[in-house]
């Protein structure tokens, strides 16, 4: 085919639309923008060649002036680049128009130079025939909107330089529409369904790579992709992504500039359409979806049973092994909790759509399964109650993968967060026709729930047994305990690796460098400064509701692990044990460079004393002695002169990380937005009143002196939550009975002595039944509904040393870990399961006053030779404290809180090499 062409023709037509900054108001005049059109002509020159006179070709200079005249004309004005377009083509094109020589037709492109922000040109081609008398049309090839080099400065790459310094990201789009545009006409430059609007387009790219971090080109060009194909569907809602007639073409070109010295750019081009994404723009349910439901066979994922709901309970798997794992699931798990902006190009959601997280398991780390040579990821489980169907609820769930950062690749391969919808109600759900339910192998697109290979996965069956264990399966009619029994029968001992539970401590402060949120409803997720592991039990017991106990794993099962050290920093003048030795802020950061040296894990930071008969300390007196300790260690202002210190410890000591000893609110707050990592509250979120009754939720009485806050407890666990919640960190929760030396009757609880009649928990004394159920309560209340804080961020303490006894500190030394065994608690004929069961421990029982009582006691002779009694300070109980932490480290414990670091470091580690 030879064609006659005119390149880049100047015009400066009047549009109403597309200027580079948009009218002042509506009463605005468009401008004339810079446009420059490219012709070309399909026509046969061999005539022309052979005689090489022009009679027989086109004049190109008559095609310029009309085209010219046309689209200069001074009243002359244009709504739209395709408006333009097709003025042009009538002008070339109408058989009886006079302007210019007759033509079978003709490819134009029509760019603007100065179009809006961000992109250096946009512009439109298409390329129409005529036939005879007949008006001219499109051919079938469609039309191309173009947006090129849209500028966008990000962070991506791979390189540590690149996750902290934004660099210049070149994205290029081409809309390849083809077809019908819609399902009432076919495709028209004259039909405005089909025009775009390059400013609104533009705006949504540019927002949406601004705010993305992804690792690679790849993974931000499927980005881009996704969002133009939801933009293109919500400006145009009679398309239907199932129609393959309206379905246009999206190609994505990304180019970094800067990322080879030698040569211009290093790029990647895509083509996605919406069959690329089957999980995000789903058709319309089939004949063949299927959905029952066997509510009579199956146990409900919530206890409302029975109860009318408006709402679905559902349970989703969530993993991660790319990037920061703990950040992308929590980035994952605030986003579910706002679909309608999430899926705000879906027209078909409920306009009071709702995803409110209700429950959630202990958080693993995991050996990868099916492609072994990949990261190692992190998985957990959580329930929600929703009002979403559940071909709706995995629309989501795909959203937020693609938000999050997932990177479409090989199936069960890498990705920064993977969400299934793994169960629904008691529902069964196939979307598959009947005819391809033979086998697993065509799951892509569909929806099969419960998921088909949970049976087979101890990443989806154990975080569900920490939350549903008697919930029974509606197909394979076993319990979740029964399933992971079943799973982990089958594991051999040559390939089976443990799965590990994980807690995470964020960053604070967040640095300026992290990634900005992919929603800005939610709160900013802060980065991962570290994270701890604790080994889970390789065997689950039996549970069965009817059971009177449960059994119990040995610690031979468990895989090695060690205990971690929290050293005690007070900065109050009346601490029991080392008061007013570190309440300044050189002998504080002296301690704390000491600790760190000595091989202390988490520093934790107390600023009001606990002991019986302190001096109340107002919140503003609190944070003054314990904010700057913080944001010294932070700022790695150590101004400690008697300390020798390396450059190596003085970083260590900058990034270790930190707990807050308080039951304030806003202690808390200012404490961790000053860096610190953690919650340690002796009151678990209730405030020091004791007990928490209808009558102290009304109000706090003056009868102690820690009761000037002028809190309730349910205004403590409120706050206490919400700052837990929003920051994400994870928070030490301890039983107590408000002050430490009261309340130290547990008779009310001897149904559980082994003296009692009772077989529930056996061998258990009162105080070990009393602090799994007082504290269980309070850890309910904060774990479990609306707004909870997540399970694997809890951390619980028995309380060694408040409002027990001697003898009912010694019975939690030495049966700790029966706290957190899953054991049936309660009297007969309410027996429930325990509910701290599985939660890991901190034992503090560092220079307690019960050791000293024990010291002091005369030791009765035997043979005539016994010892005597002596009385100590504090500092003198280290040994006694020494034979405390050896117990904790014998019952499990995942951390002990310390002050002599140095000496209960040799401790550990020889204990752990005993028990572990």
């Amino acid at each position: 085919m030879d064609i006659i062409r005119v390149n880049s023709l100047s015009l400066t037509p009047r549009l109403a639309g597309g200027s580079r900054w948009p009218p002042k108001d509506a009463s605005s005049q468009p401008k004339p923008q810079p446009v420059l059109v490219t012709l070309s002509v399909p026509h046969d020159i061999s005539s022309t060649a052979r005689t090489d006179e022009l009679q027989h070709s086109i004049n190109y200079s008559t095609l310029a002036s009309s085209v010219r005249d046309k689209v200069n004309a001074k009243n002359q004005l244009f709504e739209s680049l395709e408006d333009l377009m097709a003025s042009i083509l009538d002008v070339l094109l109408d058989p009886v128009a006079k302007e210019a020589p007759e033509l079978s037709g003709a490819r134009l492109k029509v760019t603007q130079v100065k179009p809006p922000l961000h992109c250096k040109h946009v512009s439109v081609e298409a390329e129409a025939t005529r036939s005879g008398g007949s008006p001219w049309t499109l051919t079938a090839e469609g039309i191309r909107h173009r947006i090129e080099d849209l500028e966008c400065d990000l962070i991506v790459g791979v390189n540590p330089s690149e996750r902290e310094e934004k660099q210049v990201v070149r994205i290029s789009i081409t809309i390849h529409t083809s077809g019908q545009v819609d399902m009432e006409g076919d495709l028209s430059l004259k039909n405005k369904k089909g025009w775009l609007d390059f400013r609104a387009l533009s705006r949504v790219v540019y927002e949406a790579a601004s705010k993305s971090s992804y690792l690679t080109l790849e993974a931000l060009a499927s980005h881009i992709a996704l969002q133009t194909l939801n933009h293109l569907l919500s400006v145009n809602t009679s398309i239907q992504p199932c129609n393959s007639g309206s379905n246009p073409k999206v190609t994505v070109k990304a180019a970094k500039p800067y990322a080879i010295v030698f040569a211009k750019s290093s790029e990647v081009e895509i083509v996605r359409s919406w069959s690329d994404y089957p999980d995000t723009f789903q058709a319309p349910f089939s004949s063949a979806t299927s959905i029952t439901s066997k509510p009579s066979t199956v146990l409900p994922l919530t206890s409302s049973q029975g109860q009318t709901q408006s709402f679905h309970t559902a349970a989703i798997a969530l993993g991660s092994n790319l990037g920061d794992r703990f950040q992308n699931i929590e980035t994952a798990l605030r986003s579910l909790e706002y679909p309608k902006i999430i899926l705000s190009s879906q027209p078909m959601l409920p306009e009071d759509a709702f995803v409110t997280v209700i429950n959630t398991s202990f958080l693993y780390e995991s050996a990868p399964m099916y492609v072994t040579d990949q990261p190692a990821f992190v998985n957990c489980a959580i329930l929600v109650n929703t009002n979403l169907k559940p071909q709706d609820l995995l629309v989501l769930l795909k959203a937020i993968e693609t938000l999050v950062g997932r990177v479409p690749s090989i199936r069960n391969g890498p990705r920064a967060v993977d969400l299934d919808l793994v169960l629904y109600d008691e529902e069964v759900v196939d979307t598959r026709s009947t005819d391809n339910r033979v086998n697993l192998d065509n799951l892509e697109g569909q929806l099969v729930v419960p998921h088909p290979r949970m049976q087979e996965r101890e990443f989806v069956l154990r975080p569900l047994y920490d939350m549903i264990p008697t919930y029974t399966h509606p197909i394979l009619q076993k319990t979740i305990s029964q399933l992971l029994d079943e799973l982990l029968a089958r594991s051999t001992e040559e390939h089976y690796e443990p799965m590990q539970r994980v807690i995470p401590f964020p960053q604070y402060p967040i640095p300026s460098t992290s990634p900005s949120r992919p929603v800005s409803s939610i709160d900013p997720v802060p980065p991962t400064s570290t994270y701890w592991k604790y080994p889970s039990p390789n065997i689950p017991p039996s549970y069965n509701s009817s059971s009177k106990h449960l059994a119990i794993i040995s610690h031979s099962q468990n895989p090695k692990h060690r205990t971690y050290l929290m050293s005690t920093l007070n900065t109050t003048p009346d601490s029991f044990s080392d008061g007013s030795r570190h309440n300044k802020l050189p002998t504080a950061l002296g301690y704390a460079l000491s600790s760190f040296k000595e091989g202390a894990d988490i520093l934790d930071i107390g600023g009001y004393s606990t002991r019986p008969g302190a001096a109340w300390v107002s919140p503003e007196e609190e944070i003054e002695r314990v904010v700057p300790v913080v944001k010294a260690i932070r700022d790695g202002d150590f101004d400690i002169d008697s300390e020798e210190k390396t450059e190596e410890e003085e970083k260590g000591l900058r990034d270790m990380l930190i707990s807050l000893d308080t039951f304030r609110p806003e202690v808390a707050r200012a404490g961790i937005l000053a860096g610190a990592n953690c919650i340690n509250d002796v009151y678990a979120f209730s405030g020091p009143t004791y007990p928490s009754t209808p009558s102290s939720n009304a109000g706090p009485s003056n009868s102690s002196s820690l009761l000037h806050d002028n809190k309730t407890p349910t205004e403590y666990t409120s706050e206490m939550k919400s700052i837990a919640r929003a920051f994400a960190v994870p928070v030490v929760l301890m039983h107590s009975r408000g002050d430490a030396g009261s309340n130290k009757d547990y008779s009310a609880y001897s149904y559980s002595s082994p003296n009692s009649n009772s077989s529930s928990s056996p061998s258990d004394s009162p105080v070990i039944e009393a602090i799994r159920i007082e504290l269980g309560a309070k850890v309910d209340q904060i774990v479990l509904g609306p707004g909870g804080v997540r399970r694997w961020l809890v951390i619980v303490d028995p309380g060694v040393g408040f409002s027990k006894t001697v003898e009912g500190n010694l019975d939690v030394l030495r049966g700790s870990g029966r706290v957190v065994a899953d054991v049936v608690v309660g009297p007969p004929g309410s027996e429930r399961r325990n509910p701290l069961v599985g939660f890991p421990q901190l034992i503090g029982a560092s220079r307690k006053s019960f050791l000293g009582k024990i010291l002091e006691e005369e030791e009765e002779e035997v043979e005539g030779k016994g010892r005597r009694g002596r009385q100590t300070r504090p500092d003198e109980r280290t040994f006694a404290t020494a034979a405390a932490v050896s117990a904790a480290v014998q019952q499990s414990a995942l951390v002990v809180r310390v002050h002599d670091v140095r000496e209960m470091g040799d401790v550990v580690r020889i204990a752990d090499r005993i028990w572990r």
